[in-house]
């Protein structure tokens, strides 16, 4: 394992990006939606960063198994809140293929919400032919490797990592 983004890193740009969403936001309710279970160490230290009032709401999606995306994204649970009107941040750690965040929008957009906008701790610099190319907000780009910690997984191992790292 080779540390990428120390912790001292993450909370350094988790900062910085609460501060500007939070202006982007600024005058308007703002409901954060995490997508779980990667997104819950960047969202739970995100959402303390946005500095405005807000709701918070996830849904449990996965499209991944034993280290690849299999390009089907299985909606485990839905949100408790209703969307429409609202404006809606979906929070995730990784954009990775695009699949995800591109299926959870497609499913959102049809709800009526105010907007819709994306953030996410780790985006790869890759091509994306099959998924959004880019996350509104990002927290670092990183080279297409296997990243764990943070969130980030290996069969539900690493999550509680305070740090990103590759995993060869």
């Amino acid at each position: 394992m080779n540390i990428l983004y120390t912790a001292t890193q993450i909370a350094s740009r988790v900062s910085a990006m609460g501060n500007a969403i939070a202006e982007y936001y600024r005058g308007k309710e703002l409901t954060a939606i995490i997508l779980m279970n990667g997104g819950i160490c960047f969202g739970a230290d995100l959402l303390r960063a946005i500095n405005i009032p807000l709701q918070v709401d996830s849904m449990s999606v996965s499209s991944y198994s034993r280290h690849q995306s299999t390009g089907v994204l299985n909606f485990r649970s839905t949100l408790k809140l209703d969307p429409a009107g609202r404006h809606l941040l979906i929070i995730d750690e990784v954009l990775d293929s695009g699949i995800t965040l591109k299926r959870v929008c497609e499913q959102l957009s049809q709800s009526n919400a105010a907007s819709l906008r994306t953030c996410v701790m780790i985006e790869k610099a890759i091509s994306r032919p099959d998924g959004i190319e880019h996350a509104d907000w990002v927290g670092f780009v990183s080279p297409d490797r296997y990243l764990v910690g943070y969130g980030l997984d290996s069969d539900e191992r690493y999550r509680n990592l305070p740090y990103i790292a590759t995993l060869d």
